[in-house]
């Protein structure tokens, strides 16, 4: 053989070796038209009890999981009450131009307008939502972010319903059990629309609300660009001074974002939940992770007071008129392992039943046929992600990593978790419960709680965006399937 075709022949060789590699990890991350997230990724049981009928080893066994027999369907983890509806809600979802902050936006609206109807309902009552899709063309989904509804209520297109297409409706029913702060969104395509606009506020007020109180939904939302709070730039209220307030800040956006104020403040809530003996903060911010919220309670100064989100929105609160300055921002920020006082939580997160890491890194390769840097969890990229699988009842441990070179807020649908410690300091002040953690870059946290609530669940970044690009996992309860299916006819796409 002449040295030119050895030449030619080795570098032939070498061709095929870098190659055919790429080729098949390419063809290894091409998703069927339609799949259910039981085939996905790989069962992960925490240390706990396997599933009856499992081959008794962890891997890539959960590729029938969807059609055990005797499990029970999401479809039927409903609202166990029949009564009729305490308080009903239409809304219809519209795809087009919209008026924000005197803008006109390509977008999408709710009831002809964005953000969505503020929804107030009292704890304990039954809240029906008929959701009606008027011409949106990629279906939508309305998701009950913060509320720990029966799964079928969920609205995660092709985990827990289909999405509702043009012309369709779809109607929610849950009782509002837990007092507090929450926002609805959609779920289908929602990196895109909720970032323009398919998203409102949800207040479930306590049953014996404190007379006199000032309620103030802060709903802080960027569309292209222009940073709002609820679709203005400087929101104002009118209150008398000496009047108690309460200023109920949301974070739709895809970032956290700190708010502080030109009064001292306590922090009365995060996540919906009370905060046990919260004290006065001066000279400090908190932050609002993405998807999170934060109530703060304040006493309105004679000359009003500016509760600033960011520093391109705020909310000035006093006599009609008020004028407040723009308060410096603090240099110190509250820190929720250490705010409020200490108070039972009800379980032992030390007594785990089950013990679960999310670890979030980031490498190259391919999601769904596309190359790039791409987020991974435990070391796998999208779909070779985990199904964490628990038995109802359980106590579950979960150790939240992150080594990928970005802040990812992450969110579990359906359950309220508490943080033990942040990189192995424990936490020492009011427990702190959260559906919506920043873990920021080179963070660790240790949270837990209990598995009360059947049903398949997403765990995700509440980046819409990295969600889109993978950062995703699922919880889900032994003996429960989806019948749903992400693609397919209805067009899912939960992200």
């Amino acid at each position: 053989m002449s040295k030119e075709r050895l030449r030619l022949l080795l570098a032939s060789v070498a061709t095929l070796v870098v190659v055919l590699p790429i080729g098949y990890l390419w063809q290894q991350s091409l998703m069927p038209s339609t799949y259910s997230v039981m085939d996905m990724g790989y069962v992960d049981y925490g240390g706990g009890p396997r599933r009856s009928g499992d081959d008794g080893h962890d891997g890539h066994d959960g590729h029938d999981m969807h059609d055990r027999a005797g499990a029970t369907s999401v479809a039927d983890l409903t609202e166990r009450s029949d009564r009729a509806a305490d308080v009903t809600v239409d809304l219809v979802a519209r795809q087009g131009t919209v008026t924000v902050a005197g803008r006109e936006i390509d977008g999408y609206s709710l009831n002809g307008r964005t953000p969505g109807p503020t929804i107030e309902v009292t704890q304990g009552r039954l809240l029906e939502v008929r959701l009606h899709n008027r011409d949106v063309e990629e279906g939508i989904t309305l998701h009950w972010h913060g509320v720990d509804v029966p799964n079928a209520e969920d609205g995660v297109a092709g985990v827990t319903q289909d999405a509702v297409q043009r012309g369709e409706e779809h109607v929610y029913r849950f009782v509002a059990r837990d007092a507090g702060t929450y926002w609805y969104h959609s779920h289908q395509v929602s990196h895109e629309q909720v970032r323009g606009g398919l998203f409102g506020t949800l207040v479930v007020q306590p049953r014996r609300a404190p007379a006199g109180v000032v309620d103030v939904p802060a709903v802080m939302h960027t569309y292209d660009s222009l940073t709002t709070v609820n679709g203005t730039r400087t929101d104002h209220v009118t209150a008398r001074p000496g009047q108690r307030v309460r200023v109920r800040v949301v974070n739709t956006d895809n970032g956290p974002f700190q708010a502080w104020a030109s009064a001292p403040y306590r922090v009365l809530a995060v996540d919906g939940t009370d905060v046990h003996g919260p004290t006065p903060v001066e000279d400090e911010a908190v932050t609002v992770t993405a998807g999170g919220r934060v109530d703060l309670s304040l006493t309105v100064p004679a000359d009003g007071l500016r509760v600033q989100l960011g520093s391109a929105a705020a909310v000035v609160v006093g006599r009609e008129g008020a004028e407040v300055p723009e308060p410096d921002a603090p240099g110190a920020e509250v820190d929720l392992l250490s705010y409020g006082a200490p108070a039972p939580l009800g379980f032992d997160p030390a007594d785990a039943d089950r013990s679960f890491r999310y670890a979030v890194g980031r490498r190259p390769g391919f999601v769904k046929g596309r190359p790039g840097l791409f987020w991974t969890v435990n070391g796998h990229l999208f779909p070779d992600v985990p199904m964490f699988v628990v038995r109802e009842g359980d106590v579950v441990r979960m150790t939240i990593s992150n080594s990928s070179g970005d802040v990812h807020p992450m969110h579990l649908h359906g359950h309220h978790a508490v943080v033990v410690s942040r990189d192995g300091r424990r936490a020492t002040g009011s427990p702190w419960w959260f559906d919506s953690l920043d873990v920021e870059d080179g963070e660790t946290y240790e949270v837990a709680f209990v598995a009360d609530n059947p049903g398949v669940w997403m765990d995700h970044c509440h980046n819409l965006e990295h969600a889109r690009d993978g950062l995703v996992a699922h919880l889900m309860y032994d003996g429960v399937r989806t019948p749903y299916r992400v693609g397919g006819a209805p067009g899912n796409e939960p992200e």
